[in-house]
């Protein structure tokens, strides 16, 4: 059924939420859903343009949402069940119990924050709980997730993940941030600078990427590091052209001192835990950014219904109706694909979705931000002088438009994004052939 009732602008819900039957979405979901939009409505959406205008957004969002276990959805399903129940969380928002919840559910609360069009307001709340505590719940021994997970799982302190560098930023395996090890083996002292990190500024830890050995993927590990207010540590706002209240930040590390203690996982295998926390970066993104390309579309047909030029609105013009088919053929196409994407996650252990759909991630998202270029750049030629202006009718779609590069780099930029997927799809095939003792044709 559709979410409202009043006729939906095309293009500007998916289309289970158009009035379309979905073989994805139950009952569960449905509820999930209403449950998700009225809180995204209150306590976020409606603030979003502001928010951005002001380019930060206030403390009290964080803690609204981490005081409703409305942080909880950013990490990857299934849900870290035993440390939920552990902590007192038996049920999500909605009454749906953390044992049920899938990627469908999560799916959809990153496509209802996304409504508003911003990805900065959304970004500057969930990016840290999103990205920087997956790697402790995967790959933190247990004296490392009672010592961290209970307050970053209740929001009491914020966390981010810290990869890129200034001369690294797809190319993961050539970071220069080193972890030392002091002479009594007790402590890493890690030196170098990180940036473009989502909200670094108010993050009290990172699980950040250095460099523990030689040079390439093998001498790379992970390790929680303090940054809010700890020694060595130096951190600044970064001047960004979209998604501008999200936090980016430039961090430098002078000799910070950490216990060994704070070591995710084991030495060596930093590569590996980053490459698989990818996986659920590159897929939010690619959903985020559909749900933002839906706006910028919808906004423009609205808008052509109305707006009159040579004596007729846009919509009654031929070359306005191709532009917009064109685009609205890319969305639904990538709003199929999403959808089908995110059901494979729910059937697929987490072992087989690593490895069947690793590479599709990477893909799905660099698609994503293809046509999101497309739609976005189709409303701001068909505001005309208005989607190039920063207030008035057409602010929502110029802002938009300056979102796209922050789609198409982050996560992994997006040639490196194609040319991974090809080459994980190959190694996959030669696998499988060798597996079934059949020759390769490759």
């Amino acid at each position: 059924m559709s979410t409202t009732d009043r006729a939906v602008i095309p293009f500007s819900e998916p289309p289970y939420l158009s009035g379309f039957p979905s073989p994805y979405y139950s009952p569960s979901h449905l509820k999930w859903q209403k449950t998700c939009r009225a809180f995204m409505e209150e306590n976020l959406l409606k603030h979003a343009m502001e928010w951005e205008r002001e380019e930060t957004v206030p403390e009290h969002v964080f803690k609204k949402f981490a005081d409703n276990n409305f942080l909880i959805p950013n990490l990857p399903a299934p849900l870290p069940v035993a440390w939920l129940k552990k902590l007192g969380i038996h049920e999500m928002p909605g009454g749906i119990k953390v044992e049920d919840w899938d990627y469908l559910h999560t799916a959809i609360y990153v496509d209802e924050m996304a409504r508003s069009g911003l990805a900065g307001p959304s970004a500057s709340v969930t990016v840290g709980m999103a990205f920087g505590v997956a790697p402790v719940i995967k790959f933190g021994n247990q004296q490392l997730q009672e010592r961290f997970l209970p307050d970053l799982l209740t929001g009491r302190k914020r966390t981010c993940i810290a990869i890129t560098e200034p001369d690294a930023g797809s190319d993961v395996a050539n970071i220069t941030t080193t972890a030392i090890k002091t002479k009594d083996g007790k402590h890493y002292i890690i030196n170098g600078t990180k940036k473009w990190i989502t909200n670094g500024i108010w993050a009290d830890y990172s699980a950040m990427a250095v460099r523990t050995g030689g040079p390439g993927p093998a001498g790379i590990s992970m390790i929680q590091v303090p940054l809010k207010g700890y020694p060595g540590v130096t951190m600044r706002r970064l001047k960004v052209a979209g998604q501008i209240c999200a936090g980016t930040t430039y961090i430098e590390l002078d000799d910070v001192k950490v216990p060994v203690e704070n070591l995710i996982g084991e030495e060596g295998l930093g590569m590996k835990y980053v490459m698989t926390n990818f996986n659920h970066e590159r897929l939010t993104i690619a959903i985020g950014v559909t749900r933002q390309s839906r706006v910028a579309l919808a906004a423009a047909f609205e808008y052509c219904l109305k707006r009159e030029a040579f004596g007729k609105t846009l919509m009654d013009q031929p070359v306005v109706r191709n532009r917009l088919a064109k685009c609205g053929a890319e969305l639904e196409s990538q709003s199929a694909w999403v959808d089908q994407f995110v059901y494979q996650m729910t059937k697929l252990s987490k072992a087989e979705a690593d490895l069947k759909l690793g590479g599709l991630t990477a893909m799905v998202k660099a698609q994503a931000g293809r046509v999101f270029d497309e739609c976005a750049r189709c409303a701001v030629l068909l505001f005309g002088g208005n989607g190039y202006t920063r207030t008035g009718q057409g602010e929502l779609v110029e802002k938009i438009y300056r979102e796209v590069p922050g789609a198409r780099i982050p996560g992994g930029s997006e040639d490196v994004m194609f040319d991974l997927a090809v080459r994980q799809l190959v190694k996959l095939y030669k696998q499988q052939t060798a597996a079934l003792g059949e020759p390769s044709k490759l």
